[in-house]
């Protein structure tokens, strides 16, 4: 499987979760150059909101 990490020139985000008891981890790296990891689902749950919210495909929308 290849390598689905997020980089500054593959920009994106990375969920994981292995098993229901495992924590789940996190990476994320937006095209405007912010990054954030993350472990545990609450922490996890957090990236992506504020991934989604502010970084990545938010950028396209109007007046970002």
């Amino acid at each position: 499987m290849a390598d689905l990490t997020p980089t500054p020139d593959r920009p994106g985000l990375h969920v994981s979760k292995p098993s229901p008891a495992a924590p789940a981890t996190a990476s994320a790296v937006c095209h405007c150059g912010a990054s954030a990891t993350a472990s545990g689902d609450d922490q996890v749950r957090a990236l992506v909101e504020g991934y989604t919210a502010n970084h990545g495909p938010a950028h396209n929308r109007q007046g970002r």
